[in-house]
């Protein structure tokens, strides 16, 4: 019998990065700490910003590549 795969990132992470991608598409997400950066630009940004907070979370996300 097949091996289940473990989920690379986590369901709470997902839901964060889909809660990002709206705020993103509203125009309402924000960079940097306390949203003092400026609006984010691109999809990429958004993303990132929401595995950082689900990282924060403590939800299971990939180490960043460095």
């Amino acid at each position: 019998m097949a091996k289940k795969r473990k989920r690379k990132y986590s369901r709470g992470a997902g839901n964060e990065v889909e809660k990002e991608m709206r705020r993103y598409k509203r125009g309402t997400a924000k960079s940097g700490k306390g949203g003092r950066g400026g609006k984010v630009k691109s999809r990429k940004q958004a993303i990132a910003i929401g595995l950082s907070k689900a990282r924060k979370k403590g939800s299971r996300v990939p180490r960043k590549k460095k």
